[in-house]
Order: structure tokens, then sequence, then C-alpha cells
């Protein structure tokens, strides 16, 4: 569930402006805020369900952005290669960096 949930909250950090305002806000409240379904529809004078189903189809709208656009993939990968890089630095190998730096020009 925490994998999930910290999934969720990068999908969201990306991609929070390609959604309502509703789904922001129960987005929010739920992954970031930690409300429950039922304090979340109690705020908003909705069932449990209607609460439910709108964070199932933003979590899947998310998933579908990021399997079109892959932002978080992209940030991954050279959140990655910029750690590899400064172990390299580190290390005064300045070829290995060549390497490193060809790969984050090829992300994009």
């Amino acid at each position: 569930m925490l994998d999930k949930t910290n999934r969720m909250n990068a999908l969201f950090d990306f991609y929070q402006e390609l959604l309502t305002g509703k789904q922001r806000d129960y987005m929010e409240m739920y992954y970031l805020e930690d409300y429950s379904l039922g304090e979340i529809s109690e705020l908003y004078a909705v069932s449990r369900q209607a609460v439910y189903d709108n964070i199932k189809r933003t979590e899947a709208m998310l998933e579908n952005y990021e399997s079109k656009l892959h932002l978080f993939d992209k940030f991954t990968k050279r959140t990655k290669l910029i750690e590899q890089m400064e172990k390299e630095m580190k290390k005064n190998n300045y070829q290995g960096l060549e390497n490193y730096l060809a790969q984050l020009k090829e992300i994009d």
C-alpha cells in the first residue's frame, strides 16, 4: 500500500494541473493529508462511494497520463543518472561521466 501511496503522490505532483479542482482536493486529502473516505464524504456532503469512485477514476487518469507522457519515469531515470554521476565525480572518474551525460541526453 505504501508503494501505491508513494506512486500516487508522485504522479499527483506531476499531473495535478490536469485535474479538476474536486479531483485535486480529494486526492490531496486522501493521499497527502491521510483523510479517510468517510471524512472526505462528510466535508463534501457526498456519499463515501462517490468519494471512492472519484479517487479511483482519478488514479486511473494519473496512470493514463503517465503512460502517455512518461514525466515521472523520465524524472526517475534522470535522478538515478545524476546520483551515479555524483558517485563517479567523487571517484574522480571523469570518463565515466561522459557515458552518464550521453544517457541523460537520450532520456528526453
